[in-house]
């Protein structure tokens, strides 16, 4: 006999003054590094950045690679940094923003698959969620209280 397995997922939409100030600067870092991505093929130009538990905030952006898909997504770029410099400390809060071409406005973005998948796995190395902070088009932000909420059925029984 078959059973239905359901999960519910939800995110939270903050407007921009209804955020903490702490979040607010996690998400103009990652606006920022947005700026300075290398995507000279698809033009869309990605940012994050990353809170520890020490108290470092990190950012990075995606990188780009003529042989696709060579390239780099900004959160695994800034969660590979932090693990390969802070490797003790646990990633807290995480922050995404994107924008087109030479497009100044925010364009709404989610972390992929396969970062999705990242996050999941540095979420049970570490034991803890890990909230993550998209700004979206108009300039509310999505808060997703850790991973389950966008990648509810990820591979986590692997390891045994």
């Amino acid at each position: 006999m078959s059973k239905k397995i359901e999960k519910t997922v939800s995110l939270e939409s903050f407007e921009w003054n209804e955020l903490d100030e702490n979040i607010q600067d996690l998400v103009e870092q990652a606006r920022l590094s947005a700026l300075k991505a290398y995507a000279p093929y698809s033009k869309f130009h990605v940012g994050a950045a990353l809170l520890l538990d020490n108290g470092k905030l990190l950012s990075a952006n995606n990188q780009e690679n003529a042989s696709f898909p060579v390239g780099n997504c900004a959160e695994r770029v800034v969660l590979g940094f932090a693990h390969a410099n802070h490797p003790e400390a646990k990633p807290l809060k995480l922050a995404i923003a994107a924008r087109k071409g030479d497009e100044k406005k925010p364009v709404s973005v989610t972390p992929c698959g396969f970062c999705r998948q990242t996050i999941t796995e540095y979420e049970q190395r570490y034991g803890q969620t890990i909230e993550i902070f998209m700004l979206a088009a108009d300039g509310s932000v999505l808060k997703a209280a850790g991973i389950d909420e966008l990648l509810p059925f990820g591979f986590k029984d692997l390891n045994g």
